[in-house]
Formats: C-alpha cells, structure tokens, sequence
C-alpha cells in the first residue's frame, strides 16, 4: 500500500495529504460496520447489573423502534450507552460526539444530557441530587430528554424483555452513518 512519505506533518506534501484524505473517506465510510463490531463486544457488564450493556442497548434501541421513533433517534438510542465503556465518568458526552456529525441538534443534545435526566431515578438514594436535570427546565428540549430517559432507558434493564438482535439495527447504523454530516 502506498503511504504518505513525511515524518512530520509540517513536511507534507499535497500529494501526501490527497492520498490520506482517499483513506480517510473510505475508513469514515466503514464507521457503521465498526460501531456493529464494537456493539457486538459489549456482552459483559459492570457487575451488579441482570442484562448486558448490549442488551440495554438493544432494549432501548428496541423500545424506541416500537414507539416508533425516527431512523435517527432509533440508532442514537442504541449507542446511547456506548462510552460506558471507555468513558464511564463521561458516557453521554463521548456518545453524544460520536452521533454529533450524523444528527440533528436535538438528537445530539438528548444523547449528551441523558446522563444527568438519568440521575432523577437513583442520585437521591446515593446521596446526590435527582433533580440535576432541572437546570435545563426551559430548554427546548427538556421534555424531550425526559421521555428518552423514562420511555427508552430506565426500563430497559429487564432480563424478560424481548428485544431485537443487533442485526435488525444494522441497516439503521449503516444508513445514519453513511450520510452527509450535518454542519452543527
């Protein structure tokens, strides 16, 4: 394979940096493939939990579809979790800027904030503030974040749910991120 032939980037050529733009357009275009590899990996959890981090996934993701939520908001629900992994402290972020070029401002905002809509359900018994999310009251999509989190998220920790495998999300995944990036 022919390769760029600087050491340093300051000493690239035009025809170094047309090359890599060729690559990158074509790994950017396997994003989707990737996200499914990744997603079929997430069979463990962090202890404690009755479901895997993919079946939560695949049960929000499953839940969303049903009640008949956008293409968009469908594959965002599924990946919503998806920096838990290499992220913990800062899960929704890290989802959030992976969805962002793909998304709609309020999609990309919803997946941000879940986290703190999130903390409604189970801060108070820790000792925190369940009600963090009312610092948004007022935003335009406030609501919006709530149902995600009552409608999709919260309830998708069931070991009796039957959800959909990752394949029938694949198309999805591929479509959303196989589309012009939005200029957020």
């Amino acid at each position: 394979m022919e390769t760029a032939k600087f050491v340093q980037m300051k000493d690239g050529t035009k025809e170094d940096y047309l090359l890599l733009e060729k690559h990158e357009k074509k790994y950017i275009e396997s994003t989707g493939d990737r996200l499914i590899k990744f997603m079929s990996g997430l069979s463990n959890t962090l202890e404690g939990y009755q479901i895997t981090r993919l079946e939560h996934s695949l049960q929000s993701a499953t839940r969303a579809l049903n009640d008949k939520a956008s293409d968009e908001m469908v594959v965002a629900t599924l990946l919503h979790d998806i920096g838990d992994e290499l992220a913990p402290l800062n899960h929704s972020e890290y989802a959030a800027a992976l969805l962002k070029p793909y998304v709609s401002e309020k999609t990309h905002w919803i997946i941000e904030k879940h986290g703190e809509f999130q903390m409604y359900y189970y801060a108070h018994h820790l000792g925190g503030n369940r009600n963090q999310r009312d610092k948004y009251k007022g935003h335009k999509y406030y609501k919006d974040t709530v149902d995600f989190c009552e409608n999709w998220d919260q309830k998708s920790f069931d070991p009796n749910f039957k959800s959909l495998p990752l394949k029938d999300f694949e198309p999805m995944v591929k479509k959303i991120f196989s589309r012009k990036p939005y200029s957020q």
